[in-house]
């Protein structure tokens, strides 16, 4: 997994090419924790961290929101009691780019890191 957080995200622009379904597939089993959700016709990546206090979800967040800053590639993220809910995939394809798995590996990494202020 570290190597696919590793890897360049590159920039969103209408030329990219949606991941097919074999690519998808591949890259959701490095990631064991994430899944592929439907809302309106685009496909998403999903995860839910869970930690028992509200500052550290806070601090998740916005990690979360910094590193997508960085690449210019934006989430929706979900901060509530309990857990940081965190959805991926491409605007510009309304669906899935390997971008979106990246962001996923590199939210994965980030989740270890966090730690209660």
């Amino acid at each position: 997994m570290a190597l696919l957080a590793d890897e360049e995200v590159i920039a969103g622009r209408k030329d990219l090419a949606a991941a097919s379904k074999e690519e998808a597939e591949t890259l959701l089993c490095a990631l064991p924790d994430w899944t592929v959700v439907e809302e309106d016709g685009i496909q998403k990546l999903r995860r839910e961290y869970r930690f028992n206090d509200y500052l550290t979800l806070l601090a998740l967040g916005k990690k979360f929101g910094e590193m997508a800053e960085q690449v210019n590639h934006h989430p929706v993220i979900v901060i509530e009691w309990g857990k940081v809910t965190i959805y991926w995939w491409t605007h510009t394809l309304n669906g899935l780019h390997r971008n979106d798995f990246i962001m996923a590996a590199r939210c994965d990494r980030a989740s270890m890191l966090v730690s209660a202020p």
